[in-house]
């Protein structure tokens, strides 16, 4: 379990990623998101990773059927996104950030 987020202000984006062990997709995952969150999202997030082979019940709470998966609980509407997350424009748009953000800096 990992926690990333910025001092001094409540984060804007709470982004919770389930994942099973160090598998292939897993890995992907946690590399994919954290790629985006300090590209796009630099000091306005909080990433809580969770292996759901340690805590299985958070994977009972949550009603999970695929892996790894993505839940965004804020801000607005919670959206889950299942897979890799390796397609970046489909995960900034259920980030609800603007197309214009896939621009590289």
């Amino acid at each position: 379990m990992e926690a990333e987020e910025s001092p001094g202000k409540p984060p804007e984006y709470v982004l919770h990623l389930y994942i099973t062990g160090v598998t292939p997709n897993s890995t992907r995952a946690v590399r994919n998101i954290k790629d985006i969150c300090e590209q796009y999202l630099p000091g306005r997030y909080e990433l809580l990773i969770v292996d759901i082979y340690q805590q299985p019940e958070k994977a009972q709470d949550e009603d999970l059927i695929g892996m790894p998966v993505l839940i965004k609980r804020s801000p607005g509407l919670v959206r889950r996104l299942v897979g890799d997350l390796s397609d970046r424009q489909r995960v900034l748009a259920a980030l609800g950030l603007p197309p214009e953000a896939t621009t590289s800096r």
